[in-house]
Parts: structure tokens; C-alpha cells; sequence
């Protein structure tokens, strides 16, 4: 892998991960109602989740959803229950802030809904599977490639999240005063419900 194909490959993942989705979406919730430290944690739920999937890819993953329509359709309507479940948890919570200290949900359950939000899309394991290969040299050995594109895409991935996680924490204070929680919540609740709803009409030749 030469220099400029990594460069091109960097450009890509920018171009990527900075394109809002559900991920961003859940980091910059979390953040709002119940402080950075817990964003943090679905931080690391959601890169874990790219990692899983990069590898799930690199293990053939991606092709049997390519050709399977059951194998996709079964992981796209489990992806999208739990967007659209999120999406109604959200748009029901109260609008009062939480801050650290407050009676919260385990750490873990932070982590695990990054994980599931990270994860909940089948067609990222197929454009891992495609994408990827493209910036391969088959002539090289395989595996520090990877290891490089892997790591390059989570470590953009983590900064991006972590940008939307603690710019949007410095904003509390404001948010705690004009009283616009509750809307925040609707509105990111209806876009996760949305979301859900989108991946629901995807299509694996799409």
C-alpha cells in the first residue's frame, strides 16, 4: 500500500465518519441528558462495534449477506428495531438534565447501546467488505494492511465522536436554563425512529 493510496483512503474515511448518522446521533444524546463521561462510555461502545464489524467483514461475513436475502433481511430488521426502539426511549425521556453523581444507568448499559447503535447497521459489514479491498495490495502481506486501515478508521472514528460528545457537553449549561431538553429529545427520538425506518427499506443490492 503505497502512500498515496493511504492518503486517498484517510480522505474517504473523513468524508465518512463525519456525515451525521445514528452513532453521532446517540453520542451527542447521551451527552446532552446525561453528561460526557457517560457519551465517553457509548464512545467506546460505538468504535468497539467498527472493530466488530471490520473483522466480521474480514472473516466472510460480508459475502454470505451479499448473498443471502434472509441473512441480511434478519440482521436489517434487528438493526432497525432497536434504532426505532431508541428512538421512542428517547422521545419519552424526561427533559430534565442529568449531570455526574445523579442516579444513572451502569456504565455498561451506556456501552452496550454504543455497541448496538455501532453495530445495528448490516451494510456496514458489506461496505467494510468492499471498501477495503480497494485500498489492498494483494502483492503485500494482507494482514498489516488491514491492521492499518482497521486502526487508521477507529481512531478517526473515536476523535469524531469524542469532537460531538464533549463540544456538545459545553453546551448544558445553556440547555439547563432555556428549558429545551424536551424538544431535543423529540427531535432526536424522531430521527432515530427515522433512521430505523430507512434501514428497514434498504436493500442489499442497494
Amino acid at each position: 500500500m503505497t502512500l498515496t493510496t493511504y492518503l486517498l483512503y484517510v480522505a474517504a474515511v473523513l468524508l465518512l465518519i463525519v456525515t451525521p448518522g445514528p452513532t453521532m446521533l446517540m453520542c451527542m444524546t447521551n451527552s446532552v441528558n446525561h453528561g460526557p463521561r457517560h457519551a465517553m462510555t457509548s464512545v467506546a461502545g460505538a468504535v468497539t462495534a467498527v472493530l466488530a464489524v471490520m473483522a466480521l467483514s474480514a472473516m466472510g461475513l460480508g459475502a454470505l449477506l451479499a448473498t443471502s436475502e434472509t441473512a441480511f433481511t434478519v440482521a436489517k430488521v434487528v438493526g432497525a428495531a432497536y434504532l426505532i426502539w431508541l428512538g421512542v426511549k428517547t422521545f419519552r425521556s424526561k427533559s430534565m438534565l442529568m449531570v455526574e453523581g445523579d442516579a444513572l444507568p451502569r456504565r455498561r448499559s451506556f456501552y452496550l447501546q454504543g455497541f448496538m447503535v455501532g453495530a445495528s447497521n448490516p451494510k456496514a459489514v458489506l461496505f467494510f467488505a468492499a471498501f477495503f479491498p480497494q485500498f489492498l495490495n494483494p502483492a503485500e502481506p494482507i494482514a498489516p494492511q488491514f491492521a492499518i486501515l482497521a486502526l487508521t478508521f477507529m481512531a478517526f472514528e473515536f476523535a469524531v465522536l469524542t469532537a460531538c460528545a464533549l463540544g456538545v457537553a459545553k453546551l448544558v449549561p445553556l440547555l439547563r436554563t432555556s428549558g429545551i431538553v424536551r424538544w431535543i429529545n423529540r427531535v432526536c427520538g424522531g430521527l432515530f425512529t427515522v433512521m430505523g425506518g430507512l434501514l428497514l427499506l434498504t436493500r442489499r443490492n442497494a
